[in-house]
């Protein structure tokens, strides 16, 4: 009796012992696996450098939109003419940046398509050419003026309202610039975005231009100020725009007008988009 209840015992531990073997061998051939293979770490791919490549330049008013006068000239004639300049003076010292025009004749161009120009050629920076201007027919004031965009609603500034009023000739302004010249949440939204993305780099653009007309040019400055200009406005890229120097001043619009004095305003920007273009690049 005993030995038939040993032959069964036999029977039956026999296979299991064999399963429990068989299950520690697995399981420690697994726990050894996993303690040799070796991890498979995913490095994140590394975003493609900034590239400073293409500048727009945009020669302020145009055709039916005279800009500013002067005792003789126009600023929309005045503009071009330094904007034409500055393009050449890139393409010979700076030939690896493309430079865009916004227009090339005396035409008009509305504020809205001259962004989009920019936005199709992928603009890296927008430059603005313009002359400034006094309300009265002769003006005592003279010099260079740097303007990002900003509002200011409470008292808009002469020179955002000057500029601005190109708009107005253009058909469907209404919808084109829908909240222009109220004070609603859409230009605070408008605002908020643009100094966001581009406002820092608007300022020190403008710094460095500024710096070049007093430093080696000694231009008389009024410096960098902050104003809703609608052109600038739009831009999807940082954006300054120019004023070269008041149209309506006798001594500044000889040297808006004169071959030097157009060589020297378009010199020294061509030496703030240098050291711009530089400081990415360091």
């Amino acid at each position: 009796m005993v030995h038939r209840y040993s032959s069964a015992l036999k029977i039956f531990i026999i296979p299991v012992v064999v399963t429990v073997f068989v299950f520690c061998q697995n399981s420690l051939a697994q726990t050894v696996k996993k303690k040799h293979h070796k991890k498979t770490v995913e490095i994140p791919a590394i975003a493609p450098a900034f590239k400073f490549t293409t500048v727009i330049i945009d020669a302020g008013h145009g055709g039916k939109d005279p800009g500013a006068h002067g005792s003789y000239s126009k600023e929309k004639n005045v503009a071009l003419a330094i904007a034409k300049k500055l393009r050449r003076a890139l393409g010979e010292q700076m030939p690896s940046l493309d430079a865009v025009m916004t227009r090339t004749t005396d035409e008009f161009i509305e504020l809205h398509r001259r962004d989009r120009i920019a936005s199709e050629h992928k603009g890296n920076l927008f430059i603005s050419i313009h002359c400034n201007a006094s309300p009265e027919r002769v003006s005592d004031e003279r010099g260079v003026l740097l303007l990002v965009y900003g509002y200011h609603r409470a008292g808009e500034q002469l020179e955002a309202l000057r500029e601005n009023s190109s708009i107005f000739i253009e058909k469907d302004y209404k919808e084109k610039y829908s909240g222009y010249g109220q004070n609603d949440a859409i230009n605070t939204i408008v605002l908020s975005n643009f100094q966001q993305k581009y406002r820092k780099e608007c300022i020190r653009f403008a710094d460095l231009v500024n710096h070049e007309f007093k430093k080696e040019d000694g231009r008389h400055s009024l410096g960098v100020k902050e104003q809703g200009v609608l052109v600038l406005q739009q831009s999807t890229m940082p954006a300054v725009l120019v004023e070269t120097g008041f149209i309506n001043n006798p001594r500044d619009e000889d040297y808006l007008n004169s071959t030097e004095g157009q060589s020297e305003i378009v010199q020294s920007i061509v030496r703030a988009i240098k050291k711009y273009k530089e400081s990415f690049e360091d």
